[in-house]
């Protein structure tokens, strides 16, 4: 019985809510002046918040229930008796505009929806998925790298703010905190006519054993004044807000009032672009370690001799984020530029082609689309910039605005991972400027009004790119000084490039 329960938890995502956390939601709901006549829970479990939403709205019309599981259907029958109906149905297959078209509402839809990614359900073989569609429209790599990937909960609770913009009423769902920006992230994009939101901050590890950010999350949707921000409030009690999130310059940012005391610093960096590291996704083959005794290891364990010519010093998400330089890790880089031929590597480097070819069924299993009718043994994220002499470097993994300046290592430009962004820098002096800008506090309390702790990459090149340095530089009375700088352009050519 315990394993059937384990797999419903990752199936369905299956955290039923304690009753008094469906009471104390639904008070606040009513605190707040949601006056629903009809009230929906698509997917009711064993109905706590259905019998919290009877003794919160005594006046509504309809009270309705929708659940998958027939023997939850039965418990939560029993539990709200005749004032609520209950109903078995899958979310993915019933026919909402007929569920929704039985009163006239408005309409509030609440609950706690499933706690579960699409690519979890996939791993699973699980039948509980929505129809497959890019209703996120991503494009490119972003589709293609991953980052298709999202919450059941997401795809549901953006199906309901289809059927109530079509009507009015409000959202009011248990979710991931990262969820419900992501709704309203899509919501602003599309000017949907959302009100004044809120996030109410939830224990998830206190009431489901859930190590993850989560909140009450509560959306009006046509009704009241449309709205581009959302309050965050600190726990269900909290009397008034800690701060407010929105949507403005086209981006979702976590700090409304830091974000507007440094906007005029949003902007194009035309003379410094941020590029992410070099990605290979092989790091047993193309990553190495020097140990004490002076012998070079590959990820296999394997001892490797080879030349020197296509091997870098590199560092890692962790090693930027510590502010570490390391002599002692290396990276394989096949090519100076995407795409390029990497047949020169024989020529150059016979023992290094060689190594290549016996460990070629690693790097020929890569599975990313992106290495798709390339060059064998190809790279990603790779340009002059990556040989740059001097770079200032961020990690995108951790959560903290650490800054570094990266300088070569034994005579070679050193090479980050595709975990960490950077700006290339022909010399030191430079590097130590464009790192003053960075680390100066209006820069760094814009960005942080930009950023999102709990998301898997808070800091982003897309994120990094929206801040003018030009704009930061005259603001700190440097605009001479950047100029000497940016007139050189990027980074070119170099000559510790591969080959050299």
């Amino acid at each position: 019985m315990a394993e059937h329960k384990d797999r419903d938890v990752l199936q369905y995502g299956d955290f039923q809510t304690p009753p008094e956390l469906a009471s104390e939601v639904c008070t606040l709901l009513a605190r707040l002046g949601v006056n629903a006549p009809a009230i929906l829970e698509p997917t009711c479990g064993r109905g706590a918040f259905l019998a919290a939403a009877i003794d919160a709205f005594p006046s509504a019309r309809i009270i309705l229930g929708v659940e998958i599981n027939a023997d939850y259907v039965s418990e939560a029958q029993k539990r709200v008796g005749p004032w609520a109906q209950l109903e078995q149905g899958d979310f993915f297959l019933t026919d909402w505009a007929g569920v929704l078209g039985r009163d006239c509402g408005p309409w509030l839809i609440l609950g706690n929806p499933p706690w579960v990614t699409n690519a979890a359900l996939g791993v699973l073989k699980s039948a509980n998925l929505p129809t497959k569609s890019n209703f996120q429209r991503l494009q490119g790599l972003e589709a293609i790298t991953g980052k298709a990937n999202f919450d059941i909960s997401e795809w549901m609770l953006l199906r309901q703010l289809d059927w109530l913009k079509k009507s009015s009423g409000w959202i009011a769902m248990l979710v991931k905190t990262s969820v419900a920006r992501k709704v309203l992230r899509q919501a602003w994009r599309q000017c949907d006519p959302v009100g004044r939101a809120a996030i109410y901050k939830v224990d998830a590890m206190f009431h489901f054993g859930a190590s993850v950010d989560a909140c009450l999350f509560v959306l009006p949707v046509n009704v009241g004044r449309t709205s581009f921000e959302c309050d965050v409030f600190d726990a269900l009690k909290a009397d008034s807000p800690s701060g407010a999130i929105g949507f403005h310059d086209d981006m979702l940012v976590s700090d409304v009032a830091s974000f507007f005391r440094h906007r005029h610093l949003v902007g194009h960096n035309d003379d410094y672009v941020w590029r992410s590291g070099v990605k290979h996704d092989c790091s047993k083959v193309m990553e190495l370690v020097k140990g004490a005794d002076g012998r070079v290891l590959n990820g296999l364990k394997e001892r490797v001799e080879i030349e020197h010519t296509f091997v870098f010093p590199m560092l890692k998400s962790s090693d930027v984020a510590r502010g570490r330089v390391r002599n002692d890790r290396f990276m394989i880089v096949t090519q100076k530029e995407v795409g390029e031929d990497t047949a020169g590597v024989a020529l150059c480097a016979p023992s290094t082609w060689r190594y290549l070819i016996e460990h070629g069924q690693f790097l020929d299993a890569r599975g990313s689309i992106i290495y798709k009718n390339k060059p064998r043994f190809s790279i990603f994220g790779v340009g002059a910039y990556s040989f740059a002499p001097w770079k200032v470097a961020i990690s995108g993994f951790y959560k903290e605005l650490n800054f570094m300046k990266v300088g070569p290592v034994g005579g070679k430009p050193v090479i980050l991972d595709d975990t960490i962004y950077f700006i290339s820098c022909r010399t030191e002096d430079e590097a130590d400027f464009v790192l003053s800008l960075v680390r100066s506090p209006p820069y760094l309390e814009l960005i942080s009004a930009m950023i999102f702790n709990d998301d898997k990459r808070s800091i982003t090149a897309d994120l990094l790119k929206r801040i003018s340095l030009k704009l930061v530089a005259e603001e700190l009375r440097l605009s001479d000084r950047y100029s000497s700088y940016a007139k050189q352009g990027e980074t070119g050519q170099f000559s510790l490039a591969l080959g050299a």
